[in-house]
């Protein structure tokens, strides 16, 4: 502040920081003596003298133009002045002056400047606000975002400009930006017109003195830039979606859950509704349908999927459901023509349904607005149809979606049909087995039998796997019988084959009435004829054991096999379990190893329990642990049970976490019998024989000296014993084949003759003798004397052999009972 004369009566603080100079030193002096050359007129630039300025004042009151100054430090500083002449009422007049560092306010112009040219060219929108939310500078790139004009827009807030929803949104940003000073940057929002998408930031204004001024804005149309994240989100998912259908349907060999899985992996991630069609053939795992008759064949429902359910929903999309197309209709077209079908009206989903069809009489049941019909192949051949089909209200299927069910569609394709092919393998894999398997086992006297086999794999028959488990009931001379249980190391059909051959040697060679320990011997020498080849030696487990009614006696021997047991009535209702002790051996196909049989005598009614390693050895637990659970659930079965329970609860109380029976077994039936829920990796073979007597007064047994008289005495004994069995019809074949081998008996062995007979299904007849010399038959000419004896017995008996005992051999032979 001046006087009229020019003497500095005020120096404020902002004056001193411009200049140097502090108030106590200049207040008081002349302003000409800081001035190192003269003042300049602006904006003329024509330099002037001080009266000039005081003239200026004088009669317009105020100046303006550009001082050079002395600052304290020694040089000139250049300050634009502004001065104004003030006449208070009664008082002397003075002089109110600004001064403003010239570079400081070329600054201020140039960010002005600036702060104008991206208002004017920025293709940004931007704007001021004010702390009431109301747009003080707007730019016309804003105004076209908005919609709205500049003219319209300044002093107005957002919540009347923009549409309340955005408007609501963008005014809490705004709130907050102005209460804590923490910049918002890039939040997307809707385009007020509601097409598109606009990026908006924020920041608070401050005034040097930290005062809250308002808030800017700036705002960007980001509408092409999230079209193309959305575009690569999407393409992203679809790859990720094709990814995880890829490993859901990789493991997978079971038709009905490869379909369902493919079916619930699409919804509703993809879709709303899935179905996968197959043809019948396919999906029974049989051959290829023939491309002539694709279109009118039916197709087989085989796995579906809805996000919502209901009656509705249930019976269109009900597994199982046989679906015949129309071949003039859309799904005949894409089945004939393998070319894919988007979109479908109501009349087409009602030209296609056949008119007994119950979604027939419904238009469009599931309220379906888009639908993707695409066909399922493998090697160039249609196995069935994928549809999907997506709801109101959500965006109907494009080009890319159809691009994406193709590509899923020929990877379903292809491990459909590798399912197909495995179940077709499978199937016969088991069917060579079970054909391999007793379809029905002899009941001699004395002796009843229950089986179960099981195959390996899981608890579901579509996953089941042929093995080399197998048993065997074989009828031997005596009324004696054979019980076999084996296991050939490893699955599939050669270990099926293998076991084939392997139960055929012991059948054979049980037909020679061998001991145990030498039947296993004779095919231990066979091992190399019955493995699966040169680099796959034999390798396989075996118990046989033979059990004789008439004497309660049972002779048995393994082959490296888990030890079988034997239940005995404990006396108080209960079971007493325990295994046979017998050696073990080696498996078959181990050289130089001995085979011994072990012989016991059973109490009546005893029940022997055969098996292999499968019903006792699971995952995550020794084999001795299986065996001792068995060992406790035969224990606690009732008195008196009957056999084909046990053999379920066995197998279903074995299986880890229990269960219920599983008809996948072979059973009395031969096969699909009921058996247990057995989750191992290997099958299961389990045999239950309870062993008894015969019927007190069902044999008979002699011994005579080798004399003249023995065949009479056998003679008379025969018939006497026969008359009375009630056996009357046969005492005369019976008498003359006994005599024929008495006298054979009596010729050549020079020793005591022994003849037993027995009463059961049949009539048999024994003769021992120390000769250990089997007879043998041959055709006697005329003139041969004698010879004939053992071609009476050959062609008088129904069957008859021989066996070696342990002092000479023993010749039998068998009448039917009338």
């Amino acid at each position: 502040m001046f006087d009229a004369e020019g003497y500095v009566r005020l120096w404020s603080p902002a004056t001193e920081e411009i200049l140097g100079w502090p108030a106590e030193e200049i207040v008081g002096r002349h302003y000409a003596d800081y001035l190192t050359g003269p003042p300049v007129t602006s904006p003329s630039g024509t330099p002037v003298g001080a009266g000039e300025i005081y003239d200026a004042l004088q009669h317009e009151k105020y100046w303006r133009g550009i001082l050079r100054v002395r600052h304290r430090g020694g040089h000139t500083v250049e300050v634009e002045g502004r001065a104004s002449l003030i006449t208070p009422a009664g008082g002397r007049p003075f002089i109110l002056a600004n001064l403003v560092e010239t570079s400081r306010l070329r600054a201020v112009e140039h960010d002005l400047a600036a702060l104008d040219a991206l208002f004017a060219t920025s293709p940004l929108g931007i704007a001021f606000l004010d702390t009431e939310h109301r747009y003080v500078r707007v730019n016309d790139a804003l105004a076209r975002l908005n919609g709205v004009p500049v003219s319209e827009t300044l002093g107005r807030s957002t919540r009347e400009v923009l549409p309340p929803r955005t408007a609501e949104s963008l005014t809490q940003i705004q709130s907050l930006v102005l209460k804590t000073g923490r910049p918002v940057v890039d939040t997307v929002v809707a385009a007020p017109d509601g097409h598109g998408w606009h990026s908006v930031s924020y920041g608070r204004l401050t005034s040097p003195d930290g005062r809250v001024l308002g808030v800017s804005s700036t705002v960007m149309d980001v509408t092409e830039r999230r079209d193309a994240m959305e575009k690569i989100e999407r393409a992203r998912q679809r790859l990720k979606l094709l990814d995880d259908v890829g490993v859901a349907l990789g493991d997978l060999l079971d038709l009905p859950r490869l379909a369902g899985t493919l079916a619930d992996s699409l919804v509703p991630r993809f879709a709303d509704y899935a179905s996968v069609m197959l043809y019948a053939s396919v999906a029974h795992g049989g051959e290829l349908p023939r491309p002539d008759r694709l279109p009118d064949s039916p197709l087989l429902q085989l796995g579906t999927a809805a996000k919502t359910r209901g009656p509705t929903v249930d019976a269109v999309l009900r597994v199982g459901r046989e679906v015949v197309f129309a071949p003039e209709s859309v799904f005949g077209k894409v089945l004939g023509s393998a070319v894919p079908h988007m979109t479908l009206t109501e009349e087409d989903l009602r030209s296609a349904l056949h008119p007994d069809d119950p979604a027939s009489s419904v238009a469009n049941p599931l309220n379906v607005a888009s639908v993707l019909i695409v066909p399922l192949r493998a090697r160039d051949v249609v196995l069935g149809l994928l549809v999907l089909g997506r709801a109101e209200g959500r965006a109907p299927f494009d080009r890319d979606d159809l691009a994406l069910t193709m590509e899923l569609a020929g990877r379903a394709g292809i491990s459909l049909d590798n399912a197909r092919l495995y179940a077709r393998e499978r199937e016969s894999a088991l069917m060579l087995q079970r054909s391999l398997l007793p379809q029905h086992v002899p009941s001699p006297p004395g002796v009843q039998v229950a089986y179960r086999y099981v195959p390996g794999g899981s608890r579901t028959e579509a996953e089941a796997e042929a093995g080399g488990d197998w048993f065997d009931v074989i009828s031997l001379a005596g009324g004696r019988i054979a019980l076999v249980v084996g296991d050939v190391m490893g699955h599939g059909l050669r270990a099926a084959a293998t076991m084939g051959r392997l139960r055929t040697a012991v059948r054979t060679l049980a037909g020679l009435d061998l001991s145990p320990d030498e039947l296993l011997r004779r095919v231990n020498d066979l091992a190399d004829d019955l493995a699966q080849g040169p680099d796959e030696p034999l390798m396989a487990t075996c118990v046989y054991a033979v059990y004789d009614p008439s004497t309660r006696r049972c002779t048995l021997a393994t082959a490296g096999h888990v030890p079988p047991l034997l239940l005995v009535d404990d006396g108080s209702g209960g079971w007493s379990v325990a295994p046979v002790e017998a050696p073990s051996g080696a498996p078959l196909g181990v050289d130089g190893v001995e085979f011994e049989s072990v012989e016991l005598t059973v109490e009546e009614g005893a029940l022997l329990v055969l098996y292999t390693d499968g019903l006792i050895e699971h995952r995550g637990e020794d084999i001795t642990e299986g065996l001792d659970r068995l060992v406790r659930l035969l224990a606690e079965l009732p008195d008196q049970p009957f056999l084909e329970d046990v053999c379920d609860r066995v197998l279903d109380g074995m299986a880890p976490g229990g269960g219920t029976p599983d008809p996948r077994g072979v059973g009395p039936g031969g096969s699909g019998a009921s058996a247990g829920p057995v989750d191992s990796v290997d099958d299961v073979a389990l045999l239950l024989a309870r062993l008894g007597g015969l019927p007190e007064g069902s044999a008979a047994s002699w011994t005579f000296p080798a004399e003249r008289y023995a065949v009479r005495r056998a003679r008379d004994a025969a018939r006497r014993t026969l008359r009375e069995w009630g056996l009357g019809e046969l005492v005369d074949d019976t008498a003359l084949l006994v005599s024929e081998l008495v006298t054979n008996s009596m010729r050549h062995a020079h020793g005591p003759i022994g003849v037993r007979m027995v009463r059961g299904s049949s009539l048999l007849v024994e003769v021992s003798d120390p000769l250990p010399v089997p007879p043998r038959e041959h055709v006697a000419t005329e003139d041969d004397e004698g010879g004939r004896g053992i071609q009476l017995v050959a062609r008088g008996a129904r069957r008859w052999g021989t066996r070696h005992g342990p002092i000479g051999k023993t010749v039998w032979f068998e009448l039917p009972i009338p």
